[in-house]
This record gives structure tokens, C-alpha cells and sequence, in this order.
């Protein structure tokens, strides 16, 4: 299948263009079209991972479904024949990356939880002996498993690099009482989603939540949920802390790219063609462990 870097739909009005994806305004509702574009340590690379934005799109609609007793979301469908007519024309694109949803006004903070220590939480660890703040044991190495997941908000950067927040930041960008609800949200949204992985052969390090707040008030989950975009998905079997872990996400772009030296400013260098197909694998195989479903190429 061809992969998608960018969108242009004739007669939808373009919303914003995000690191991933392309988003439409339909006046009381919202197109988001995953593209296979794919960002890494904040920078969108110049190769498209194929299948990328349908994986993404399509596992945040499972995830939604599994999680909505825990809270609301915004996703209303992913069925080109439930979309506007301004869409009809192109359904051959948005079919699969395609997501209707509510408009939502998003807050201006990341909601991170860490399960696993790695990643810029293991950097901070080493400087501080604790994550946003969070004091933590010492002896933890790479891919050590916290006693309990850790909530450890950052910065929403629109360009250049998010950065780790603590909680008292956190509430002062958007107030307390919401800081405490997204944060017992989204523990409680990793610890469902943790279990349910795990059952399935998948150890979910770490994940990133985005909440709004709809036109009613109500805080709800948007963006995307639980994706190897925005968590880092490690086999069970492969388990083993001390070390970097074999993953189903992009870690593995993440890691050639430190082999590679490159110093994480923009532009990012190109991916060899067996990375993008390696990618493209990790990618679908963990929808399909997840999921117990496949997806066409």
C-alpha cells in the first residue's frame, strides 16, 4: 500500500497539520486523517512509515471502545458512510485513517504515565534520583518496573521538544482540580490498558493521554489512545531490564537513530528502506496482538 505523508481534500476546510496528523474542520465535528508521517524525539521525518496512520487511527478506536466506562472520549466514528458528504469524494484516503470526533478545547499539558522507567524518565532518574519530581529507589535501571505507575505530565510543544513537568506545574497551566482529574484518568486508563496488553503478550512501558474539555464542560479523551506512537509497546517474552527492550513501537526508529548520532534537530536523516518495512511490521504486528485482528496491506 502507498504510504500517505500529507492530505489535501478539496472542499474540507484544512484545521491544522499536526507532526501526524491532518486535521479537518467540519463545523460541529472534526476529521482527523492519520497520515503515515512519523516524528521522533519531536522531529517529523522525512519517510513515511506505510500503514503507519491506518494503525494509529485503528487501534484509538479499539482502545476507545475498551476504555469508555473509565471516561468519555470524543470519537464518534471511523465508517466513511457515516461521514459528511464532503468527505464522500475522499473515502478512497480516509478509509482506515479517517476519524470523526467531537471539537473539543484541548489542555495545554501532555498526560504521561510511566509504568516503566526509560526513556527521558531514566535520564532524569540518573540526574535527580526522580521523575517530575517524584522521588524514586535507588538501583532502578533501564526498563525497571515502578512500584506503581507514576503520572508525570510535560509541556505541549507545538515545535522543538515537550518537557517534563511536576504535578504542581502541571496544575498551574490548567488548574488543580482538572490536573487531579486527568491524572487519576489517566492512571487508571494505563492500568486497565496495561492489564488487558499484558494478557496479550505485551508489556505497555509507557503512554502519553491528551484530555479537552467539550462545549458541555465535560473532560474527555482526545487525540489518540494508547498507539505505538504515543506508548512504547515491549514484548513479554523479550522482558529484560538492565537494557534497551526490543519493541513493537517506534523505539525502533528511536534507536537508529541515536546508532546514527544524529543530534536531534531538524532536519532528521533519512530511514533505510529495511527500517521502514521493520517499522511498518512492529507497527501492524502490535495491532494484531492487541487486537487479536489483522489488517490488510
Amino acid at each position: 500500500m502507498q504510504a500517505i505523508s500529507q492530505t489535501s481534500f478539496e472542499g474540507l476546510s484544512l484545521f491544522r497539520r499536526g507532526k501526524v496528523r491532518d486535521v479537518y474542520d467540519l463545523d460541529e465535528t472534526l476529521l482527523i486523517v492519520a497520515t503515515d508521517r512519523l516524528s521522533a524525539f519531536d522531529v517529523v521525518l522525512p519517510d513515511p512509515i506505510p500503514m503507519k496512520g491506518i494503525v494509529l487511527t485503528m487501534l484509538s478506536k479499539f482502545w476507545f471502545e475498551q476504555t469508555a466506562h473509565l471516561i468519555n472520549n470524543h470519537y464518534i466514528t471511523t465508517d466513511v458512510d457515516d461521514l459528511p458528504e464532503a468527505c464522500v469524494p475522499h473515502a478512497n484516503v480516509i478509509s482506515g485513517r479517517g476519524m470523526l470526533v467531537r471539537k473539543t478545547r484541548p489542555l495545554a499539558i501532555e498526560c504521561v504515565v510511566r509504568g516503566y522507567l526509560t526513556g527521558s524518565g531514566l535520564k532524569e532518574y540518573r540526574n535527580t534520583q526522580s521523575v517530575c519530581g517524584i522521588p524514586l529507589p535507588e538501583g532502578l535501571v533501564d526498563g525497571s518496573q515502578l512500584d506503581e505507575p507514576l503520572f508525570t505530565p510535560s509541556t505541549k510543544a507545538e515545535e522543538g521538544h515537550d518537557e517534563n513537568i511536576d504535578f504542581n506545574a502541571a496544575a498551574s497551566i490548567v488548574g488543580r482540580e482538572t490536573a487531579e482529574k486527568v491524572r487519576d484518568a489517566s492512571i487508571a486508563l494505563y492500568t486497565f490498558a496495561r492489564d488487558f496488553a499484558r494478557q496479550r503478550g505485551i508489556i505497555i512501558a509507557d503512554t502519553k493521554f491528551e484530555f479537552g474539555i467539550a462545549d458541555d464542560g465535560e473532560l474527555i479523551l482526545i487525540d489518540e489512545a494508547l498507539t505505538p506512537d504515543s506508548s512504547r509497546f515491549w514484548p513479554m517474552q523479550d522482558y529484560q531490564p538492565g537494557r534497551s527492550q526490543p519493541s513493537f513501537d517506534k523505539q525502533f526508529v528511536r534507536d537508529y537513530l541515536e546508532s546514527v548520532q544524529w543530534d536531534k534537530s531538524p532536519p532528521a536523516p533519512s530511514l533505510p528502506e529495511e527500517v521502514i518495512a521493520k517499522t511498518t511490521e512492529k507497527y501492524l504486528e502490535s495491532y494484531h496482538l492487541i487486537t487479536g485482528k489483522e489488517l490488510t496491506r
